[in-house]
């Protein structure tokens, strides 16, 4: 069986390479991500959703497939946690041998069961290399010799509504360990990686997850001791989510404090009058420096995020671009990373003690 795949980018420009998991035509906007780890975590994180994923590391798929380091709520066919949003996946060498003591299966297996495109054997370098040279641009995945059809097909593409599209549809609850004083946590989920519930839960919190079209009285209504606004995937200043702005606006009226995580804390920005805009090719992996501007310390994040705040105020700010990774508005604040890593440094897990502090300080006011 012939598995001969090419990509043919909007510009024109074709790489010939071979199929691995599903096969077929796909188009999506092409992004990459420096992770020399951290893999299925990125597969499972709905932040991808209508992206094909680049890898930059040439060796991917070496442990195999852990069902345990899945990153999405809710799962294909209600199995939880095997969920992929991404278009399609490029990687320059598959592990077909993987080993690992926690390994359930292989990657190429696993992109097959769930019908997700993969693409190897390209010069993966040269690619990226594109996209930092001109920014992001969209792709077209073919196993036919790509055509000006392929191509005009790939510059058209656009991603539509996609928080509508991984948000889950009914409000969930994730049981808090053993607590004496438990804080009821409101999360309003724009895509959630399930390791910002598990961060929560693990310092006692009662976590209940929201759909994204949720209104604010009926989130009020549970008395959440404090509210957080997920990850997710998309353009932030969509005019589809607007309505989504609108109930943060009128969550931050409500005077509970609220935590903001990468688009999160873009919209929760949008509804106190910042503006955004797209960046070139975006933060994307588990080495990206971010500074405290109080403090002047560094942290390494993980971070995944193709949009910044404009803002002249931050709290941190990304040593390498100096683009804001951080808003600190008193009693609610943000941060552009992902303070619960999955996969990535755990440096920044602080964060989740420094909202729960503000919820305590609010609290005795």
């Amino acid at each position: 069986m012939n598995n001969t795949a090419y990509l043919i980018l909007e510009n024109g420009m074709v790489f010939e390479g071979k199929f691995f998991g599903a096969q077929g035509d796909v188009t999506g906007e092409i992004v990459f991500t420096t992770g020399m780890t951290g893999y299925l975590e990125t597969l499972t994180d709905q932040s991808y959703h209508g992206q094909i994923v680049l890898q930059t590391f040439p060796l991917i798929g070496n442990y195999g497939v852990i069902p345990d380091d899945f990153e999405s709520l809710t799962g294909t066919n209600g199995n939880i946690n095997a969920n992929i949003r991404a278009k399609a996946y490029i990687a320059k060498y598959p592990s077909w041998t993987p080993s690992n003591f926690r390994c359930k299966d292989t990657l190429n297996d696993f992109l097959k069961e769930r019908g997700i495109v993969g693409l190897h054997g390209i010069d993966t370098r040269a690619l990226t290399k594109i996209i930092r040279d001109n920014g992001v641009m969209n792709g077209k995945i073919t196993p036919s010799k790509p055509t000006e059809t392929d191509r005009e097909e790939a510059k058209k593409y656009k991603i539509t509504s996609p928080i509508a599209a991984v948000s889950q549809r009914t409000v969930t609850k994730c049981s808090p360990a053993q607590s004496k004083d438990v804080k009821r946590i409101a999360l309003m989920d724009f895509g959630a990686k399930l390791g910002i519930a598990n961060a929560l839960a693990a310092k006692g919190c009662e976590v209940w997850t929201f759909p994204h079209d949720t209104p604010a009285d009926e989130i009020m209504k549970m008395n959440p001791n404090g509210i957080v606004l997920s990850n997710g995937p998309g353009d932030p200043a969509d005019p589809g989510n607007n309505s989504i702005v609108e109930t943060i606006r009128a969550l931050v009226k409500k005077g509970v404090p609220i935590f903001g995580i990468c688009i999160g804390h873009q919209l929760l920005a949008i509804a106190n009058g910042y503006k955004t805009k797209k960046m070139k090719f975006g933060h994307r992996g588990s080495n990206q420096p971010v500074k405290d501007v109080q403090t002047g310390r560094v942290y390494i994040t993980s971070q995944n995020h193709g949009y910044e705040v404009i803002a002249t105020d931050s709290a941190f700010v990304n040593v390498n671009d100096g683009t804001c990774e951080g808003l600190d508005y008193g009693v609610s604040f943000s941060v552009q990373f992902h303070p619960g890593a999955r996969g990535g440094p755990l440096d920044t897990s602080f964060i989740f003690d420094k909202f729960l502090k503000r919820i305590e300080d609010y609290a005795a006011k």
